[in-house]
């Protein structure tokens, strides 16, 4: 490989926070409120134009459940519900009772984010590239950027990597997994018209037709915006065998992603109902990356944790969201409910319902993370929030949605604020009092 010198250079210090996050997904403007609200200088550095990321810029409009399985608890509060209650003065937000989970309109949520940072004096950068680390006797003093303004650095004494990928944690050279089967990135769009199809016909009709229009066999679902069933939220497609971590995977990544979209769309045109008007309203501007790292930290969560409901003493965050599995050494969705029953979903074919466990007579309700699992192996200042967290490929279908990861934002905002408060490191945070920092700040530690 050819290399090219460049020259050393002086990095201006651009900014200096308490506390800088790094990827602007709700997971961390979550954080970064968190940690704002109990006092601390905040940052938030995000590559895209807007903040939210697979929900906004990937178009990912579904927060799922806030109750345990049997709907007789709820287990999820705090910014999430704060968010969703902002939203719905605006009718950007819409509960669906049949699944227990809320529709979102989410450029209403871009604003909304936008709104969130600025109330709580969190410093936005935008349109701005996470570069490298900057250490300094072995911990973390400063991270270099870049954005239109030029190459900087910014300083800060706690940082969280939000960023999905865990850009900063592999730059620090914290060990992490990489999936030998990842579950495959999705393109989603909106459109009008194909609601009118109505499901069932949607999916025969990409289900005959996908080979002509060159279509794996694969596996998709939609849901309409909130308040406006004509207009809907489609994710139809995986674009399989690509490391979402390499840059020309991504790149094929994006441009297959988004002619998988015109293909459906093609096959509605050519094959639907006489007349059927379908619309491409709009594309995802970056396609829904769904897995790729898994950093070691302190623990690591099991399936096992998950599907049997274990408890911890430290936990930060609870969910109810099934094992949901996006295969991709066969095309198709493997579900693992907590109550034992297993689902296996393929476009054009029947469900096939079978158990991981024989019937027993209670099942768990709900699952938990621990404080744990956010906490890199080696790192004193540095904080894991999201799906690069530590866990087993099981245990990430279930935690990777977004109503999970956004506690894991704010649990990590939070113990930010203690480790800066108590002089210590992040491993060293008193967790009794991290959930209950939490809990007055509304998050369900129960």
């Amino acid at each position: 490989m050819q290399t090219i010198h460049e020259p050393a250079r002086r990095t201006p210090v651009i900014d200096e926070a308490d506390v800088c996050v790094l990827g602007g997904s709700c997971t961390g403007v979550f954080a970064a409120v968190r940690a704002a609200r109990l006092g601390a200088r905040v940052i938030v550095v995000e590559r895209q134009n807007a903040f939210g990321g697979t929900a906004t810029c990937g178009l990912v409009s579904i927060w799922h459940s806030l109750h345990d399985t049997e709907r007789k608890q709820q287990i999820i509060g705090g910014l999430t519900v704060e968010t969703l209650e902002r939203l719905a003065k605006r009718k950007a937000a819409e509960y669906v009772d049949r699944d227990d989970c809320h529709r979102l309109n989410t450029e209403e949520l871009k604003i909304e984010l936008d709104e969130l940072v600025t109330e709580h004096g969190v410093v936005p950068y935008l349109h701005t590239l996470y570069v490298a680390p900057h250490v300094v006797d072995g911990r973390l003093e400063a991270v270099i950027v870049e954005s239109r303004s030029g190459r900087g650095a910014i300083k800060a004494k706690v940082f969280i990597d939000a960023t999905g990928d865990g850009d900063l944690l592999a730059h620090l050279g914290v060990p992490f997994e990489m999936p030998r089967v990842k579950q495959p990135p999705t393109s989603c769009m909106k459109t009008a018209g194909l609601g009118s199809i109505g499901d069932s016909r949607l999916e025969q009709l990409i289900h005959e037709h996908r080979a002509e229009f060159g279509l794996p066999e694969d596996w998709g679902w939609r849901t309409a915006l909130p308040h406006h069933p004509q207009f809907v939220m489609n994710a139809e497609n995986h674009v399989f065998n690509v490391n979402c971590v390499d840059a020309s995977d991504l790149t094929r990544a994006e441009i297959e992603g988004r002619r998988q979209n015109r293909a459906v769309l093609d096959i509605v045109r050519t094959y639907g109902p006489p007349g059927a008007d379908v619309v491409l309203l709009d594309l995802c501007s970056c396609i829904g990356i769904r897995e790729t790292r898994h950093f070691r930290c302190r623990y690591r969560l099991s399936e096992q944790d998950v599907l049997n409901g274990t408890r911890f003493d430290d936990a930060i965050a609870n969910g109810s969201r099934m094992v949901d599995i996006h295969l991709e050494a066969e095309p198709g969705l493997l579900l693992r409910f907590l109550d034992g029953r297993e689902k296996f979903v393929l476009r054009g074919h029947p469900a096939v319902w079978r158990r991981w466990r024989e019937t027993t007579p209670t099942n768990p309700t709900f699952y938990q993370v621990p404080y744990r699992c956010l906490v890199p192996e080696g790192g004193t200042n540095v904080l894991a929030a999201g799906r690069l967290i530590d866990c087993d490929n099981g245990a990430f279908g279930a935690i990777r949605v977004m109503v999970n990861t956004n506690q894991m934002g704010e649990a990590a905002g939070t113990a930010a604020h203690l480790a800066l408060d108590g002089d210590c490191g992040v491993a060293d945070v008193d967790v009794a009092k991290l959930r209950r920092l939490l809990r007055d700040g509304g998050s369900i530690m129960d």
